[in-house]
Protein backbone atom coordinates (compact mmCIF):
# COMPACT_ATOMS: atom_id res chain seq x y z
CA UNK A 1 0.00 0.00 0.00
CA UNK A 2 2.75 2.47 0.99
CA UNK A 3 4.62 1.61 -2.20
CA UNK A 4 1.67 2.97 -4.22
CA UNK A 5 2.17 6.36 -2.52
CA UNK A 6 5.92 6.49 -3.13
CA UNK A 7 7.00 9.49 -5.29
CA UNK A 8 8.59 7.07 -7.77
CA UNK A 9 5.45 4.93 -8.13
CA UNK A 10 3.95 6.95 -10.97
CA UNK A 11 7.19 7.32 -12.98
CA UNK A 12 7.77 3.57 -12.61
CA UNK A 13 4.20 2.85 -13.72
CA UNK A 14 4.73 5.07 -16.77
CA UNK A 15 7.87 3.16 -17.72
CA UNK A 16 6.06 -0.17 -17.34
CA UNK A 17 3.15 1.07 -19.46
CA UNK A 18 5.48 2.23 -22.23
CA UNK A 19 7.58 -0.95 -22.19
CA UNK A 20 5.25 -3.18 -24.29
CA UNK A 21 4.94 -0.58 -27.02
CA UNK A 22 8.67 0.06 -27.09
CA UNK A 23 9.34 -3.68 -27.24
CA UNK A 24 6.90 -4.15 -30.12
CA UNK A 25 8.27 -1.23 -32.12
CA UNK A 26 11.83 -2.44 -31.56
CA UNK A 27 10.82 -5.94 -32.61
CA UNK A 28 9.21 -4.58 -35.77
CA UNK A 29 12.29 -2.52 -36.64
CA UNK A 30 14.58 -5.48 -35.98
CA UNK A 31 12.44 -7.96 -37.92
CA UNK A 32 11.67 -10.05 -34.85
CA UNK A 33 7.87 -10.25 -35.09
CA UNK A 34 7.63 -13.44 -37.11
CA UNK A 35 6.54 -14.23 -40.64
CA UNK A 36 3.87 -11.51 -40.74
CA UNK A 37 5.29 -8.60 -38.72
CA UNK A 38 2.59 -6.13 -39.81
CA UNK A 39 -0.22 -8.33 -38.51
CA UNK A 40 1.71 -9.13 -35.34
CA UNK A 41 2.31 -5.44 -34.61
CA UNK A 42 -1.27 -4.39 -35.34
CA UNK A 43 -2.82 -7.14 -33.26
CA UNK A 44 -0.38 -6.86 -30.35
CA UNK A 45 -0.97 -3.11 -30.03
CA UNK A 46 -4.72 -3.75 -30.01
CA UNK A 47 -4.30 -6.46 -27.38
CA UNK A 48 -2.48 -4.03 -25.11
CA UNK A 49 -5.16 -1.39 -25.60
CA UNK A 50 -7.79 -3.90 -24.43
CA UNK A 51 -5.68 -5.15 -21.52
CA UNK A 52 -5.14 -1.63 -20.24
CA UNK A 53 -8.81 -0.79 -20.69
CA UNK A 54 -9.64 -3.79 -18.49
CA UNK A 55 -7.11 -2.62 -15.90
CA UNK A 56 -8.67 0.85 -15.96
CA UNK A 57 -12.09 -0.65 -15.26
CA UNK A 58 -10.59 -2.81 -12.52
CA UNK A 59 -9.14 0.06 -10.47
CA UNK A 60 -12.30 1.03 -8.60
CA UNK A 61 -13.43 -2.55 -7.75
CA UNK A 62 -9.90 -3.46 -6.64
CA UNK A 63 -9.68 -0.31 -4.55
CA UNK A 64 -12.97 -1.15 -2.82
CA UNK A 65 -12.23 -4.87 -2.35
CA UNK A 66 -8.67 -4.44 -1.07
CA UNK A 67 -8.84 -1.08 0.66
CA UNK A 68 -5.85 0.08 -1.40
CA UNK A 69 -7.30 3.51 -2.11
CA UNK A 70 -4.01 4.76 -3.56
CA UNK A 71 -4.80 2.69 -6.65
CA UNK A 72 -7.03 5.58 -7.73
CA UNK A 73 -3.86 7.57 -8.44
CA UNK A 74 -3.19 5.32 -11.43
CA UNK A 75 -6.65 5.12 -13.02
CA UNK A 76 -6.28 8.09 -15.34
CA UNK A 77 -2.78 7.03 -16.32
CA UNK A 78 -4.07 3.58 -17.27
CA UNK A 79 -6.93 5.09 -19.26
CA UNK A 80 -4.61 7.37 -21.21
CA UNK A 81 -2.25 4.44 -21.84
CA UNK A 82 -5.16 2.40 -23.21
CA UNK A 83 -6.02 5.27 -25.57
CA UNK A 84 -2.35 5.59 -26.59
CA UNK A 85 -2.15 1.90 -27.55
CA UNK A 86 -5.51 2.12 -29.34
CA UNK A 87 -4.17 5.04 -31.40
CA UNK A 88 -0.99 3.09 -32.21
CA UNK A 89 -3.16 0.10 -33.14
CA UNK A 90 -5.19 2.22 -35.56
CA UNK A 91 -2.13 3.99 -36.99
CA UNK A 92 -0.38 0.67 -37.57
CA UNK A 93 -3.47 -0.58 -39.44
CA UNK A 94 -3.76 2.68 -41.41
CA UNK A 95 -0.10 2.57 -42.40
CA UNK A 96 0.78 -1.09 -42.76
CA UNK A 97 -2.56 -2.36 -44.10
CA UNK A 98 -3.90 0.68 -45.95
CA UNK A 99 -0.77 2.63 -46.90
CA UNK A 100 -2.15 5.78 -45.21
CA UNK A 101 -4.60 6.32 -48.10
CA UNK A 102 -7.48 8.15 -46.42
CA UNK A 103 -10.10 7.18 -48.99
CA UNK A 104 -9.20 3.51 -48.67
CA UNK A 105 -9.24 3.72 -44.86
CA UNK A 106 -12.68 5.35 -44.78
CA UNK A 107 -14.01 2.84 -47.30
CA UNK A 108 -12.62 -0.05 -45.26
CA UNK A 109 -14.14 1.30 -42.04
CA UNK A 110 -17.55 1.51 -43.69
CA UNK A 111 -17.25 -1.89 -45.33
CA UNK A 112 -16.01 -4.03 -42.44
CA UNK A 113 -18.11 -4.01 -39.25
CA UNK A 114 -15.29 -5.12 -36.95
CA UNK A 115 -13.18 -2.13 -38.02
CA UNK A 116 -16.18 0.20 -37.66
CA UNK A 117 -16.78 -1.03 -34.10
CA UNK A 118 -13.11 -0.69 -33.21
CA UNK A 119 -13.00 2.82 -34.67
CA UNK A 120 -16.11 3.75 -32.66
CA UNK A 121 -14.36 2.54 -29.49
CA UNK A 122 -11.32 4.66 -30.37
CA UNK A 123 -13.48 7.74 -30.93
CA UNK A 124 -15.16 7.08 -27.59
CA UNK A 125 -11.79 7.00 -25.84
CA UNK A 126 -10.78 10.33 -27.38
CA UNK A 127 -12.86 12.65 -25.13
CA UNK A 128 -11.90 10.59 -22.08
CA UNK A 129 -8.20 10.96 -22.82
CA UNK A 130 -8.65 14.65 -23.67
CA UNK A 131 -10.28 15.33 -20.28
CA UNK A 132 -8.01 13.16 -18.14
CA UNK A 133 -6.21 16.02 -16.43
CA UNK A 134 -7.10 18.21 -13.45
CA UNK A 135 -7.83 21.37 -15.43
CA UNK A 136 -10.46 19.52 -17.46
CA UNK A 137 -12.09 18.22 -14.29
CA UNK A 138 -12.28 21.77 -12.91
CA UNK A 139 -13.62 23.12 -16.21
CA UNK A 140 -16.31 20.46 -16.57
CA UNK A 141 -17.15 20.13 -12.91
CA UNK A 142 -16.81 16.83 -11.08
CA UNK A 143 -20.36 15.63 -11.81
CA UNK A 144 -20.22 16.26 -15.56
CA UNK A 145 -16.70 14.83 -15.74
CA UNK A 146 -17.90 11.64 -14.05
CA UNK A 147 -20.88 11.34 -16.39
CA UNK A 148 -18.61 11.77 -19.42
CA UNK A 149 -16.18 9.14 -18.18
CA UNK A 150 -18.97 6.60 -17.77
CA UNK A 151 -18.60 6.24 -21.54
CA UNK A 152 -15.95 3.67 -20.67
CA UNK A 153 -18.77 1.24 -19.86
CA UNK A 154 -19.94 1.53 -23.48
CA UNK A 155 -16.44 1.58 -24.95
CA UNK A 156 -15.36 -1.65 -23.23
CA UNK A 157 -18.08 -3.83 -24.87
CA UNK A 158 -17.34 -2.20 -28.25
CA UNK A 159 -13.62 -2.97 -27.87
CA UNK A 160 -14.48 -6.51 -26.83
CA UNK A 161 -16.75 -6.97 -29.87
CA UNK A 162 -13.96 -5.67 -32.12
CA UNK A 163 -11.58 -8.19 -30.55
CA UNK A 164 -14.12 -10.99 -30.94
CA UNK A 165 -14.62 -10.31 -34.64
CA UNK A 166 -10.86 -10.13 -35.20
CA UNK A 167 -10.38 -13.53 -33.59
CA UNK A 168 -13.44 -15.03 -35.31
CA UNK A 169 -11.58 -14.95 -38.62
CA UNK A 170 -9.14 -17.50 -37.24
CA UNK A 171 -11.69 -19.31 -35.06
CA UNK A 172 -9.59 -18.47 -31.99
CA UNK A 173 -11.82 -17.55 -29.08
CA UNK A 174 -9.80 -18.58 -26.00
CA UNK A 175 -8.59 -15.05 -25.18
CA UNK A 176 -11.97 -13.60 -26.15
CA UNK A 177 -13.63 -15.62 -23.39
CA UNK A 178 -11.03 -14.47 -20.86
CA UNK A 179 -11.53 -10.78 -21.67
CA UNK A 180 -15.31 -11.16 -21.89
CA UNK A 181 -15.35 -12.70 -18.41
CA UNK A 182 -13.16 -9.92 -17.00
CA UNK A 183 -15.28 -7.16 -18.54
CA UNK A 184 -18.53 -8.82 -17.46
CA UNK A 185 -17.33 -9.21 -13.85
CA UNK A 186 -16.15 -5.59 -13.70
CA UNK A 187 -19.37 -4.24 -15.17
CA UNK A 188 -21.50 -6.37 -12.85
CA UNK A 189 -19.42 -5.20 -9.88
CA UNK A 190 -20.19 -1.59 -10.76
CA UNK A 191 -23.92 -2.32 -11.19
CA UNK A 192 -24.03 -4.20 -7.89
CA UNK A 193 -22.33 -1.33 -6.12
CA UNK A 194 -24.77 1.18 -7.63
CA UNK A 195 -27.78 -0.93 -6.59
CA UNK A 196 -26.52 -1.37 -3.01
CA UNK A 197 -25.81 2.29 -2.42
CA UNK A 198 -28.62 3.80 -4.52
CA UNK A 199 -28.57 6.93 -6.72
CA UNK A 200 -25.91 8.69 -4.64
CA UNK A 201 -23.36 5.97 -5.40
CA UNK A 202 -24.23 6.10 -9.09
CA UNK A 203 -23.41 9.80 -9.11
CA UNK A 204 -20.07 9.18 -7.39
CA UNK A 205 -19.03 6.15 -9.50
Amino acid sequence: MHLLLHPLAKPLALVLLCAPGATLLWGAAAGQLGANPAEALIRSLGDWALRLLCLTLAVTPLRLWTGWHALARFRRMLGVASFFYAVLHFLAYAWLDMGLYLDDILRDIGKRPFILVGFAALLGLLPLAATSFNRAIRALGAARWQRLHRLVYVIAPLALLHFYWMRAGKNDFAEVYVYATIVAVLLMARLARARRAGPAATRRA
